[in-house]
């Protein structure tokens, strides 16, 4: 099987991690470069791969599958932004799972969606649309996962919790079954979520509690 050329969006730590994952995928993405829209990072060398310019790049390399390395808790939407600015077909969007990562036959991983090493899950469940599990998160049974979220390393949900769009989770936080984390909100590292956190709000601590609204953006 000939590699599918691969393009990065994102110029930062994230996107490094999934080069790295990339790279231990040789016969299914050849990385061909970066994309960033900090001009300050044009031309620079991200582990090896050049970063060739701004995001709008991609529609002058239509052969190349996308995947969009962009992941803030400080802007929760950011990814989905770029992905419906860009508006490019799924079929343009690449799904990485790295080798290490556990996802049993059933499983049905969206478009643009990264699992990294370590990751768990542990019955067939659905994941949306460019979601990003970083290292060693763990998703269980019953579990809804929509587009454009973002587990931080050691995130872990209990049975049959919905977790809204573009909300992000943050580092060893944990989520009770059976709870509902909005879309668009932010829990923060470490916290114990015992409740239903609503869309768009900050929510942090042992047991996690409302802290503000977020920005979202």
């Amino acid at each position: 099987m000939t590699p599918r050329p691969l393009l990065l969006l994102g110029g930062g730590g994230l996107a490094r991690e999934v080069l790295a994952a990339v790279r231990l995928l040789p016969a299914e993405w050849e990385p061909v470069g970066a994309l960033d829209d900090d001009p300050g990072r044009h031309g620079a060398d991200l582990d090896g791969l050049p970063v060739l310019g701004g995001s709008e790049l991609v529609h002058e390399k239509p052969d190349a599958a996308v995947l969009a390395c962009i992941a803030s808790a400080r802007r929760p939407l950011g990814r989905m932004n770029v992905v419906r600015r860009l508006g490019l077909p799924d079929d343009r969007w690449a799904s990485v799972v790295h080798p290490a990562a556990s996802v049993p036959p059933g499983a049905v991983v969206g478009p643009g969606t990264v699992l990294l090493a370590g990751v768990v899950v542990t019955t067939p469940l659905r994941l949306g649309a460019h979601v990003v599990a970083m290292p060693h998160v763990l998703l269980t049974h019953d579990d809804e996962v929509g587009d454009g979220v973002t587990f931080a390393g050691r995130a872990s949900l209990g049975g049959a919790v919905r977790v809204g769009e573009s909300a992000y989770l943050g580092q060893g936080s944990s989520v009770r079954e059976g709870v509902s984390i909005g879309a668009g909100a932010v829990v923060g590292m470490g916290s114990v979520v015992l409740s239903d956190v609503p869309a768009g709000e900050v929510w942090a601590g042992v047991p996690a509690r409302r802290l503000r609204e977020g920005n979202g953006s």
